[in-house]
């Protein structure tokens, strides 16, 4: 491997002369840097950027933290977050915890895996990484992160509940709001809801955006119509057997799962999704487009929170200013208007 001695040396200056041209300082004569560069190319010189980094205790390596890598929600994070890394001339190490091969989704509910955490993130700090990013397979309140850390650190798809460990989360309750305007539009008014587990924190959000979009409508928000699932199939199910005896024209469900289960519910009854009764999910699970018909969903901006989360990381990392002063950033969703919604504007039901 050519070094900077040695073009030094074929071009008759100094080591300093050379490592100053690498480096865009000024000193060297316009005829000097011209020989220097030309020399640089014809003998393929490649300079050894780790070593310079290391120097300059400049490693342009950001740490990220994932809970599993076989969570759906997880891969497009990450590739959000080498996205933006790409582009601004950064490479990540990624460590995979494995929590929800090892403990199930149980690990949901439990901080026993917090020590683990500090232990992983101490070896990336050995490595000289500048930041950590922890991923999370979904929203929920985590300390898992130390305070006082020597390197900044950022949270995706969960909180913190503190201001100088960011986090990065879904805007779930204007995903939801989304939603429901969108079966208002098509004139329904009688809509069942098919929630997730009480205790989630996107349960709760989504909730929230769909009574806005109620109360907006001036429709008056219907507690019976809403059956409280656990965002699997069974669920979804069960909930449209008790909502279609209420009569109403769509159902909407907080997960593409849930939304499976009332096809098969209303299929038994020998009714039509997407004609006889509208069915919305939520996620935008690959699934959800091989339902038939195709199903209108919320697409989570997942891939967008990974590239945001880096982009804050990096802004801590050069010490600028961050956006948001409660250290929350939401970032948006947007809908996907499938065949599972049909319009009834003009029906003598929703009168």
């Amino acid at each position: 491997m050519v070094t900077i001695k040695e073009i030094a040396k074929e071009c008759n200056v100094s080591v300093a002369t050379v490592s100053n041209i690498l480096n865009h300082k000024p000193g060297a004569s316009d005829e000097t840097r011209k020989n220097v560069m030309a020399k640089i190319k014809e003998l393929n010189y490649k300079p050894n950027t780790v070593a310079r980094n290391l120097k300059t205790k400049n490693t342009r390596t950001i740490g990220v933290i994932i809970e599993d890598l076989t969570i759906f929600s997880i891969p497009d994070i990450v590739d959000g977050i080498t996205e933006h890394c790409e582009e601004n001339n950064y490479q990540i190490l990624l460590i995979n915890l494995r929590l929800f091969k090892k403990y199930n989704d149980f690990y949901y509910h439990r901080d026993d895996y917090y020590g683990r955490v500090g232990a992983e993130i101490d070896k990336l700090i050995a490595r000289q990484v500048e930041g950590v990013i922890y991923v999370a397979a979904h929203e929920r309140i985590m300390h898992c992160i130390p305070e006082n850390l020597p390197v900044p650190a950022v949270m995706a798809y969960g909180y913190t509940e503190n201001k100088d460990i960011p986090s990065v989360v879904v805007n779930d309750e204007d995903g939801a709001y989304q939603i429901v305007q969108y079966l208002i539009a098509n004139g329904h008014r009688h809509i069942g809801i098919i929630t997730g587990k009480a205790d989630s924190i996107h349960m709760q959000e989504r909730l929230l955006g769909m009574q806005r979009a109620f109360f907006e409508n001036q429709i008056l928000y219907n507690p019976k119509a809403v059956y409280y699932g656990d965002w699997t199939r069974k669920s979804g199910y069960e909930g449209a057997a008790r909502l279609l005896k209420q009569g109403v024209t769509a159902i909407c469900c907080m997960n593409d799962l849930m939304a499976g289960g009332v096809y098969d519910r209303v299929e038994e009854e020998g009714l039509i999704p997407g004609k006889d009764i509208a069915v919305t999910g939520y996620d935008n699970r690959e699934l959800s487009g091989y339902y038939k018909p195709p199903l209108s969903t919320i697409s989570l901006p997942l891939h967008d929170i990974g590239y945001m989360a880096s982009e804050v990381i990096m802004r801590m990392v050069e010490e600028k200013e961050l956006k948001e002063p409660d250290g929350v950033y939401r970032v948006g969703c947007h809908m996907l208007e499938r065949n599972s919604v049909s319009n009834i504007n003009g029906n003598a039901r929703e009168e």
